[in-house]
C-alpha cells in the first residue's frame, strides 16, 4: 500500500463517518427527530420536520458514501450541499472562526469532499473496486468529479436555501 493510497483511505474514512455520525446523532440522539425539527424551524429552515429528515439522512448517506468510496463525487456534492446550508442559516453572522461558532469547519468538510472528489477514491474504494477500467471510471474523479460535486453540491445548497429558508425575525 502507498502513503498516497492509504491517505486517501484515511481522509475520505475519518470525513464520511464523522458525517454519519452527525447524521445518526440527528435520528437518535439527543431530542432525535422532533427535536431536531424544533430547531430547523427555529433558524427558519421551513417545514423543520422534512429538513431534519433530510440533512439526517443525508449526512449518513453521503458519509458512508464517501468512506467507502462509491460514486464519490456525488456523496462529496452532498457535503457540500449540506455545509452551504449550515454555513449560511447558522453560522455566517458569527464570522469565520470555529471558536465562535463560524462557517470555518463547515468550509473544511466541504473542502476536503470536493477535493477527495477531484482526487478521487483511491485505491482501496468501491469505485476503484467496480469501476477501474471502465469508460464511467473518468467521470468519478479529476476536473469531472470536481465539477460534479462542486455543481451539484452548489445547485443542491443553495437551491434549498431559496426555496425553504425563511430567516427568523430578530427583534
Amino acid at each position: 500500500m502507498t502513503a498516497y493510497a492509504f491517505s486517501i483511505l484515511l481522509l475520505r474514512v475519518v470525513l464520511g463517518l464523522t458525517m454519519a455520525a452527525h447524521g445518526y446523532n440527528k435520528f437518535f440522539g439527543g431530542g432525535r427527530i422532533p427535536g431536531t425539527a424544533g430547531w430547523f424551524d427555529s433558524i427558519g429552515m421551513k417545514p423543520g420536520l422534512l429538513h431534519a429528515r433530510l440533512a439526517a439522512s443525508t449526512e449518513i448517506l453521503a458519509g458512508l458514501g464517501l468512506a467507502v468510496g462509491f460514486l464519490t463525487p456525488l456523496p462529496a456534492a452532498g457535503f457540500v450541499a449540506l455545509m452551504v446550508v449550515a454555513a449560511w442559516t447558522v453560522h455566517r453572522d458569527n464570522g469565520f472562526f470555529i471558536v465562535k461558532s463560524g462557517w470555518e469547519y463547515n468550509l473544511v468538510l466541504g473542502v476536503a469532499a470536493v477535493a477527495i472528489a477531484g482526487t478521487g477514491a483511491g485505491r482501496y474504494s468501491l469505485d476503484c473496486l467496480l469501476f477501474h477500467g471502465s469508460s464511467f471510471y473518468h467521470l468519478l474523479h479529476g476536473w469531472c468529479g470536481l465539477a460534479i460535486a462542486v455543481g451539484l453540491g452548489l445547485a443542491g445548497g443553495i437551491g434549498q436555501l431559496l426555496i425553504f429558508f425563511r430567516p427568523p425575525v430578530k427583534v
